[in-house]
């Protein structure tokens, strides 16, 4: 289980929270998405699938499309990756992204509450989030590229 503080509640307490009807794919992907913060839909599939044999594809994209909608679930797009799903969406925190092996961690906000950052010039706009990724290689992927 990972630290964040919807881990406190079980999967299918926590979709019931959302206002969605527990199945058990639905409870499946929620414990994936504990076991393996910013996995991608084949990922969280695969974690599925040891568990739950008759889910299919499919549903899984339908679970996570309908637990992005209610707010349960959020969705990063790291350039150059498939999206990516995590459990942790109760703020506006960001992610390193490591350029050698694609680990993905969070980082807190670089600044203040959400949203976190203010742009130079908001066009109008009413800014709620600011979404950054810091691209570098994680201290495995570092220490790997030193000559030794």
């Amino acid at each position: 289980m990972t630290s964040h503080p919807v881990a406190a509640l079980d999967a299918a307490a926590r979709i019931r929270a959302a206002g969605l009807r527990v199945t058990d794919s639905r409870r499946a992907v929620i414990e994936a998405l504990d076991e393996s913060p910013h996995a991608s839909a084949d990922e969280i599939f695969a974690l599925v699938a040891r568990g739950v044999p008759h889910t299919s594809l499919q549903s899984v994209y339908n679970a996570l499309g309908d637990f992005v909608d209610a707010g349960l679930v959020r969705r990063i797009e790291p350039a150059g990756r498939p999206g990516l799903f995590e459990l942790r969406v109760d703020d506006n925190h960001h992610h390193l992204v490591c350029t050698g092996c694609g680990a993905v961690q969070d980082v807190d906000c670089a600044v203040g509450p959400a949203p976190c950052l203010t742009p130079a010039e908001s066009h109008g706009f009413a800014v709620s989030t600011a979404e950054v990724t810091f691209w570098g290689l994680c201290p495995a992927c570092a220490a790997a590229s030193v000559p030794s």
